[in-house]
């Protein structure tokens, strides 16, 4: 394996550790490390299996919960997806718009809970209302999503690139400033 690929892994998995120190509710990096490694990781199997082994190995410490962790991984796997369309043209327009639809994605996916079975103790109806409920709930979480998956995202996408601008062995395409 290359020393950028390395670079890229280590930096989702630095990401996916993050969530291990404490934050504010639904402020980690999980929608930027999806679409961090489908950016980068061009092999799309790797591009899906080392973002989705990060957050196992980060659930580990966290604990996995149920059904629901499920529809969250299910969620993460639409924003690896988001990031693998930005591989030919990463932009810091299209890094900021992948963020956003990411943390749409997980919002529209994980507080569609009145879907979910009666057996798994949902609050809401299972009808029109209840799904308006559990989004209204949910509109806090979705702010500190979007905050959180841009700051991130900022973070890796910006950090990588000063990183292929001053180590030749991390020289990778331009991040375009348009």
């Amino acid at each position: 394996m290359n020393k950028r690929i390395l670079t890229v892994v280590a930096l989702v998995f630095l990401a996916a550790l993050l969530r291990l120190i404490p934050h504010a509710p639904n402020f980690s990096p999980i929608g930027a490390l999806a679409i961090f490694g489908g950016a980068y990781l061009s092999k799309k199997y790797l591009a899906y299996l080392i973002p989705i082994f990060a957050m196992l190995v980060s659930d580990l410490f966290l604990g996995f919960y149920g059904f629901e962790m499920l529809i969250t991984y299910g969620a993460f796997i639409a924003s690896i997806f988001i990031g693998t369309q930005l591989r030919k043209n990463i932009t810091w327009y299209n890094v900021g718009l992948a963020s956003l639809s990411s943390s749409v994605v997980f919002f529209l996916v994980t507080n569609f809970v009145f879907f979910y079975p009666a057996t798994m103790g949902t609050i809401y109806s299972h009808n029109f209302s209840g799904m308006i409920a559990s989004y209204v709930a949910g509109w806090p979480f979705f702010q500190n999503t979007f905050a959180s998956d841009l700051l991130y995202s900022t973070i890796l996408f910006g950090g990588f690139y000063l990183l292929s601008i001053n180590i030749p062995s991390q020289k990778t395409k331009e991040i375009k400033v348009s």
